[in-house]
């Protein structure tokens, strides 16, 4: 049975609708605690977009980089914000729709502990994609 791009990051989404409320942990790649790369590239490997091998490989800006861009994003893109000068690429999150994203959000390079979540409101959740400034664009992983 052949499954579709489309089926598969569906599959992948319902997939990563599992971890919301674990907590953000700088760093983090597995159910213990994801930063915004770390829970991207976990719905990526569940999606067959990239190795399951190991811790993940890619930053935010690594995976901004890696697929082709576009302009409406869809269930399965990734979803990017960058810092204010609008250089660099700071964060990522996952388009369950074209309005509402599920993303590691709300810790920073400090945030290691379930207690330093728990204080800056540092979780796994899903959010409007129009919440914030510097919107940087989108990137669909599972185009062919």
């Amino acid at each position: 049975m052949n499954i579709t791009q489309d089926e598969r990051a569906a599959a992948a989404i319902r997939y990563i609708e599992h971890f919301i409320g674990t907590w953000y942990k700088w760093g983090g790649d597995d159910p213990k605690g994801f930063d915004c790369s770390g829970l991207a590239c976990e719905f990526l490997k569940f999606g067959g977009q990239i190795d399951r091998g190991g811790e993940h490989p890619y930053n935010a800006q690594m995976l901004y980089d890696k697929f082709p861009k576009v302009d409406v994003p869809k269930p399965g893109c990734l979803v990017f914000w960058s810092d204010n000068a609008g250089v660099k690429i700071v964060h990522v999150e996952i388009a369950i729709n074209d309005e509402q994203t599920i993303g590691a959000s709300g810790g920073g390079s400090k945030t290691l502990t379930a207690e330093d979540a728990m204080r800056n409101n540092a979780f796994i959740k899903e959010r409007p994609i129009r919440r914030k400034t510097n919107l940087a664009g989108y990137v669909d992983p599972f185009a062919r």
